[in-house]
């Protein structure tokens, strides 16, 4: 049914996050929110999809997890019940002044499967199980990797969470720059690896791309105004964009410079310039200088703006690449720099860039 598989796209994210706020508990709020989904499956065809279909999950998900958490109190007996269900409503760790500078429910459960405690592969899994909503069945085929391992792989995270009381809530203003630079991290890590997987039999995975696609989507709503948010999600734009000339009828990958152009995606492209646009504009009405991100978008924006590799502004990306160097002088910015330079002046000059 087209309204259910939507409803989970839409509003998967929200139920679990607002599960996770009211109760403390990542476990029960995803396997409720997964209940009310199933009930959703079971209802919907029969009645009709209601009319606001994630008041109904939200409210269906909310007594799951009552029930279950009274279950689990009348077992544990009266006295231990009445503690544990006060608890769950409100968890500890959470007060009035700990909620950061932003109030939603889903920022708040990006921050806290992002946060720097756990392993980056732990970070990318919850993040795609709890904000993406995709099975683990998926995220392990996605990965390469066994079920059983990243189904461990979660459950090890989310114990991590509760036996650290990794607190659930968006960072203090004073932190939130660096954190958010973590998510942003784990976000395009999930990108590339759909987009520059490469190996096995599919070159491209474009769930994995697509779903990085959709989470950058979800952070430029709830922070509208940061400059690196919609960066990433203009870069990812952008790269996506020549998904279908990047991949021959052998499966070969190809380079762009080889890349028929008139397969590239031009709504997505579209939208990534306006979000270039949307920045430039910013920075000149006095935002803070582009961050790596925002480069990075710009830099492919010249490469779709080109109706051929011919007609590339090679000038106009090396300096770009300038700015660049100057936020990261890693070896592959370097690299790319000097590829750039060799488009504009030639071999030579190249060479001694990176000599």
């Amino acid at each position: 049914m087209e309204e259910i598989a939507r409803a989970h796209r839409e509003e998967w994210a929200r139920v679990v996050a607002g599960l996770a706020r009211r109760f403390g508990d990542l476990d029960l709020a995803e396997d409720a929110a997964a209940e009310a989904f199933v009930a959703a499956v079971e209802v919907w065809p029969r009645v009709g999809v209601p009319p606001n279909p994630g008041g109904w999950l939200t409210t269906t998900a909310t007594r799951k997890a009552i029930d279950r958490v009274r279950r689990e109190s009348q077992r544990r007996g009266k006295h231990e019940a009445a503690h544990a269900f006060a608890s769950q409503l409100m968890p500890e760790n959470t007060d009035p002044e700990s909620v950061g500078p932003i109030e939603d429910d889903r920022l708040r459960l990006v921050f806290t499967c992002c946060h720097p405690a756990l392993a980056m592969e732990a970070r990318v899994a919850l993040t795609l199980r709890l904000l993406g909503g995709l099975t683990v069945a998926e995220i392990a085929r996605a990965f390469l990797v066994q079920e059983t391992t990243m189904a461990q792989r979660i459950t090890r995270a989310k114990a991590k969470i509760k036996a650290t009381r990794i607190p659930y809530r968006v960072p203090s203003r004073s932190d939130i720059g660096v954190r958010l630079a973590g998510v942003l991290t784990v976000v395009y890590l999930i990108f590339n690896e759909g987009y520059l997987a490469g190996t096995g039999d599919e070159p491209l995975r474009t769930d994995l791309s697509d779903e990085a696609i959709r989470l950058g989507r979800l952070l430029h709503t709830l922070l509208p105004e940061d400059g690196e948010v919609a960066g990433l999600l203009a870069l990812m734009l952008l790269t996506d964009a020549r998904r279908d000339a990047r991949v021959s009828a052998t499966g070969e990958l190809v380079t762009l410079e080889e890349q028929d152009r008139r397969r590239w995606d031009r709504d997505r492209i579209a939208e990534g310039h306006a979000l270039v646009r949307e920045r430039l504009a910013a920075v000149a009405a006095g935002a803070p200088p582009p961050g790596r991100y925002q480069i990075l978008a710009a830099i492919n924006a010249v490469h779709t703006y080109a109706g051929s590799a011919q007609e590339t502004d090679w000038s106009q990306i090396v300096t770009l690449y300038d700015r660049l160097v100057r936020l990261d002088p890693s070896p592959i910015v370097r690299l790319n720099r000097a590829v750039a330079v060799a488009e504009l002046d030639g071999p030579q000059p190249a060479l001694a860039e990176i000599d």
